[in-house]
C-alpha cells in the first residue's frame, strides 16, 4: 500500500507542479514562483509540521508566504538533486530551500535541508532534517 501510494500519487503531484509552473533557470535553481503544489499535497505539506521555516524567527511571514515556503521545502526534499536549490518568491521576502543528498537510517529515506528567507537583503537560515514516514510523507526531525 505504502509504495503503490508513492508510486501513484507523487508522479502526478510532481507533473502538476511542472504543469503550474516550476522552472528551472539557466542558473540551475528551481522556481517556485507564485505557484502551489496540487490541492491533494495537503497532507504531506502538514506532515512537515511548518518546516524549517516556521523556526525561523527572523521574520513573520503571511500566510500565502507560508504556503509558498513549504512547498519549496516539499520539492527540495522530494524531487530536487542533492545541492539544487529551489527557489521561491513572496511579498517582500524571498526563499531558497537546499537539500542534500538522501542518505538512509534504518529504513527511511531522510535528507538533511536548510531554508534561506531574505528580506530586506537580510539573510537568515535554519537547518534541519526530515524522513519519510510510513505514509510517504517528509516529517522533520526533531
Amino acid at each position: 500500500m505504502k509504495t503503490g501510494l508513492r508510486g501513484a500519487f507523487f508522479p502526478l503531484l510532481l507533473a502538476a507542479v511542472t504543469a503550474s509552473g516550476c522552472t528551472t533557470t539557466s542558473g540551475g535553481k528551481a522556481s517556485a514562483g507564485a505557484t502551489t503544489v496540487a490541492a491533494g499535497a495537503g497532507v504531506y505539506l502538514s506532515a512537515l509540521q511548518g518546516g524549517l521555516v516556521s523556526r525561523n524567527t527572523a521574520t513573520q511571514l503571511s500566510k500565502a508566504d507560508m504556503q509558498r515556503a513549504l512547498e519549496a521545502e516539499y520539492r527540495a526534499l522530494e524531487a530536487a538533486p542533492g545541492g539544487q536549490p529551489v527557489v521561491w518568491q513572496g511579498q517582500g521576502v524571498t526563499g531558497s530551500v537546499v537539500a542534500a543528498a538522501p542518505y538512509q537510517v534504518g529504513s527511511q529515506n531522510c535528507r538533511q535541508y536548510s531554508h534561506t528567507l531574505t528580506v530586506n537583503g537580510r539573510d537568515t537560515a535554519t537547518r534541519g532534517a526530515a524522513c519519510r514516514n510510513a505514509q510517504g510523507a517528509w516529517e522533520p526531525l526533531s
